[in-house]
C-alpha cells in the first residue's frame, strides 16, 4: 500500500509499524539506535502538525521510502531521515542553537548523523533576497556535496512534492511554486553516478519526480485559470 494511503487509512499507527516491519531485518543494536531515533523525533514534534496530520507522519513517511522504495540499509541515513527537521525546527530542544543542536545529535548518535541533518538544514536566509531562491541555491549546493544527503532530500521532496494532492488550503500553491524548480535540480543528481542508489531505486524516484512536476504544474495552472476568470 502507497504510504499516503497508509496514512489516510490508519495514521500514525500503521506508519508506525509498517516501520517497525523495515526495521526488522536490522539487528538488534540497529533496531535500539532506530528506536532511540523515533522517539526522539516523536518528542520533538509532538506538538508539531502538516495541515491535517502530525509531523511525525512524514517523518516516517521519508524514512520508511528511504528503506523500502530505495533499498537502503545504511542506519546513519534512516536515524538522519527521522531527524531531518529536528535541527531546523527544534534547536533549543537540543541545546540552544544550531551547532549546539549538531552537536547533540553527534553525542547522540554519531558524527556521521549529525553531519547527514546538516547537510539538509536550511540556513538562515538574507530577509532582503527572495527566501525560495535563497532554499533552491542552498539545496543544490549542499546536495552537490554530500551524496548520501541526496538520498534523505529526495525522499523529502517527493513526499512534499507527490503528496501535495493531500494537502489543503493556500500551503497547495505556495508549495508548488517552491518546489517545482527543484525538479530538475534533483533530476540531475539522481542521474549522477556517485549518487549511492541502485539503478531500480534511481528510476522509481525519476518517475515520482515526473509526477510531482505534473502535479505541481496542474496546480499552478488551474490557479493560474482561476485568476484569470476572477
Amino acid at each position: 500500500m502507497p504510504l499516503h494511503a497508509i496514512t489516510e487509512v490508519y495514521g500514525e499507527t500503521g506508519l508506525r509499524q509498517r516501520f517497525a516491519l523495515e526495521v526488522a531485518r536490522f539487528g538488534v543494536p540497529d533496531q535500539e539506535r532506530l528506536a532511540a531515533a523515533l522517539d526522539l523525533a516523536a518528542e520533538l514534534h509532538r506538538d508539531d502538525r502538516r495541515v491535517r496530520e502530525p509531523y511525525l507522519n512524514h517523518l516516517l513517511r521519508v524514512a520508511i521510502r528511504i528503506m523500502s522504495h530505495y533499498g537502503v540499509d545504511d542506519v546513519d541515513v534512516v536515524v538522519a531521515a527521522l531527524l531531518h527537521d529536528a535541527v531546523e525546527d527544534h534547536p533549543d530542544e537540543l541545546g540552544g542553537g544550531t551547532e549546539a543542536a549538531l552537536a547533540e545529535l553527534a553525542r547522540r548518535f554519531n558524527p556521521r548523523v549529525a553531519d547527514l541533518v546538516r547537510a539538509v538544514t536550511n540556513p538562515e536566509y538574507d530577509p532582503a533576497r527572495d527566501k525560495h531562491e535563497q532554499y533552491r541555491a542552498h539545496v543544490a549546493e549542499s546536495l552537490d556535496r554530500d551524496p548520501w544527503a541526496r538520498v534523505i532530500k529526495v525522499s523529502d521532496f517527493t513526499d512534499n512534492g507527490v503528496g501535495v494532492i493531500h494537502t489543503t488550503g493556500p500551503k497547495v500553491r505556495s508549495s508548488a511554486i517552491k518546489y517545482r524548480p527543484l525538479v530538475p535540480v534533483f533530476r540531475e543528481l539522481m542521474r549522477r553516478a556517485d549518487t549511492p542508489l541502485s539503478g531500480a531505486a534511481k528510476a522509481h524516484i525519476l518517475g515520482q519526480l515526473d509526477l510531482a512536476e505534473e502535479r505541481f504544474s496542474t496546480i499552478l495552472d488551474d490557479h493560474g485559470s482561476a485568476s484569470n476568470v476572477s
